[in-house]
């Protein structure tokens, strides 16, 4: 039977050119990244499953990609239990993964620690445009600064960044679980309802107020507590200062500090940013991860019809690790959307240097085959890049391969040194 020449389902081989592209944004974003202080780290592909299953990753621990034990340890005729065939699992983010990283090494590390992760992530979702089963995350993370400081500097790195790939008119969308909380409390709904109500309000900017409004009465809310819940949205939109709509009608539940520090972000970035996106307070904002504790954010660009990314503080995760809570916030460029978006535009890296072919004849060999290859060498030395090798027969064809792939010009070898 034939071998499957096809990539697994959800996973894809990538072209030469799309590499090249990745590459570069890889280029830009380290070197943008490291000019804020962010230092390269990397995670090993696998977790302990009992890591990667703490509640703490929302629906993706759902996707899992589980290991079965090997050797001696997997006894399939007396497991009882998944437990009894699972020890490992593929990560589904690259949250989980620095948290124990930093768990392991705090003492080997500054404090506060700026950590660039880039790598893979697997997750058993359903493939579709733009999805996949294996991709590429990309996450700055700031460990152990307290202040809204991390939050300042991730936005400003993250837009910077995206700045400097050409990406334009885009949102850095901002909320506070704190706020969202404090707006449920104010309604009257119960504190173990909030998670059901939030998943529900996610779904705002697609089905709008009154498609909120009816899966919130169709779940048996209070019909009072509901119009109080969304006269809070409506209020927000209408009035000329949101943040200070919600400061004034959070009072009593929404701490000052919260609320003084969440204006102190959002005055700083917008105190400094450039004007290749817009800073803006979304109090419909969510973001699905459990584990999110304060400021949440996501970048929106509507001009594509896309999310590419988010992130937020999530101060109670490595707690689960150490015992003792640290603070931590983080933010995801979506990798692997940018890359889409990038391609389908017909995006051409900047600066490319000159690329030049060398084809040689067949039968130019020896002495002369050597001084090609020197004179290769040279270009090369002189940044050049230069590709060397056999004419074809068909070099009408073969040149017109090498156009598609950039190449400006080729030098020719014969075996007659007349042709040369």
């Amino acid at each position: 039977m034939a071998l499957n020449k096809k990539p697994v389902t959800g996973m894809k081989d990538i072209l030469p050119e799309e590499m090249k592209v990745r590459d570069y944004v890889i280029s830009v974003i380290k070197d943008t990244y490291g000019k804020f202080g962010f230092t390269p780290m990397e995670t090993p592909c696998m977790e302990n499953i009992v890591n990667l299953s703490s509640k703490q990753g929302g629906e993706n621990e759902k996707l899992i990609f589980k290991i079965l034990k090997r050797g001696e340890k997997l006894n399939l005729e007396t497991a009882q239990s998944e437990a009894d065939l699972v020890d490992f699992g593929m990560r589904y983010d690259l949250t989980v993964p620095l948290v124990r990283f930093y768990s392991n090494h705090s003492n080997e590390l500054p404090s506060p620690f700026k950590a660039l992760q880039i790598g893979n992530v697997w997750r058993a979702d359903r493939p579709q445009k733009g999805r996949y089963r294996q991709f590429m995350q990309c996450d700055i993370d700031i460990l152990g600064e307290e202040t809204n400081l991390a939050e300042i500097e991730l936005i400003l790195a993250t837009t910077t960044t995206l700045g400097k790939l050409g990406f334009k008119n885009f949102q850095i969308r901002i909320n506070d679980r704190r706020i969202l909380k404090a707006m449920a409390a104010y309604s009257g709904f119960r504190e173990e309802d909030y998670d059901n109500i939030f998943i529900m309000l996610d779904k705002m900017d697609k089905i709008g107020l009154e498609g909120v409004e009816t899966e919130l009465s169709d779940a048996g809310y209070d019909k009072a507590g509901i119009e109080k819940y969304l006269d809070l949205f409506r209020g927000i939109h209408e009035a000329p200062d949101s943040l200070l709509f919600i400061e004034e009608k959070m009072a009593g539940f929404l701490e000052e500090e919260t609320a003084r520090s969440f204006r102190e972000i959002v005055e700083s970035v917008k105190a400094t940013k450039g004007d290749h996106f817009e800073l803006v307070f979304d109090p419909t904002l969510v973001r699905g991860m459990s584990y999110y504790t304060g400021t949440i954010f996501e970048i929106a660009m509507p001009e594509f019809g896309a999310s590419c990314g988010g992130g937020g503080r999530y101060d109670k995760m490595i707690g689960r690790f150490t015992g003792k809570d640290t603070p931590a916030c983080g933010f995801s460029i979506g990798f692997e959307r940018i890359i889409l978006i990038m391609m389908e535009n017909g995006f051409k890296i900047p600066g490319e240097k000159k690329k030049t072919a060398y084809l040689i004849e067949k039968g130019v060999e020896g002495e002369a085959l050597c001084d090609v290859i020197a004179k290769a060498q040279e270009e090369r030395k002189n940044g050049t890049q230069v590709l060397v090798a056999r004419m074809n027969k068909n070099k009408k064809f073969q040149k017109e391969q090498l156009a598609a792939e950039g190449y400006e010009e080729w030098k020719e070898f014969y075996k007659n040194p007349l042709k040369n």
